[in-house]
């Protein structure tokens, strides 16, 4: 028996795995897409709101196509998208994932960590949750693709378990 409906949204680095392979106590909903940037969540966001009821927990992990597009400024995006979450599933548990440690050449390091601060203190004004995987990444080699951007298996497979340890805190903690 699912202890409950998942809900993921987000870019490709969340569409691109079976996260329902590896988180099985729950049933999740991958509403992810390809390519997408934080304002095209917002603008998607209708469209999910018809498509998905009631979820228990929603996991945002988007930015990353902001970030390779040198926009550092969209975590109001993010804002706007929590809010509407909470307007129309206001008895959900939302956690905004933190941005990963891209591989990037021309993409600094304490550009990420300084958008990761910025998200993390929107998920302590707008009362979400905050999920930093980055530093969890940052310690370990083997976790990205060629292209610095996607996750190897090993990498998805320690940010499924992040995830996990993640809720059952949640849910040891209601």
């Amino acid at each position: 028996m699912k202890q409950g409906r998942l809900l993921f949204l987000g870019d490709s680095l969340l569409a691109d795995f079976n996260w329902q392979e590896r988180i099985t106590h729950f049933e999740v909903i991958n509403l992810s897409v390809f390519g997408e940037t934080a304002q095209g969540l917002l603008n998607r966001l209708p469209i999910v709101q018809e498509q998905v009821v009631d979820p228990d927990i929603i996991l945002i992990m988007t930015g990353t196509n902001n970030m390779l597009m040198e926009d550092y400024k969209y975590v109001e995006t993010i804002r706007q998208i929590v809010v509407s979450l909470s307007h129309y599933y206001p008895t959900a548990e939302i956690i905004i994932n933190s941005l990963i440690p891209l591989q990037i050449p021309w993409m600094k390091t304490e550009e990420i960590k300084q958008i990761n601060s910025e998200l993390e203190a929107l998920s302590l004004q707008a009362g979400c949750c905050f999920l930093d995987v980055f530093s969890k990444f940052n310690t370990k080699a083997g976790m990205f693709q060629a292209d610095g951007i996607h996750c190897t298996e090993t990498g998805y497979n320690l940010w499924a378990r992040s995830i996990l340890e993640y809720i059952a805190f949640l849910l040891e903690d209601d």
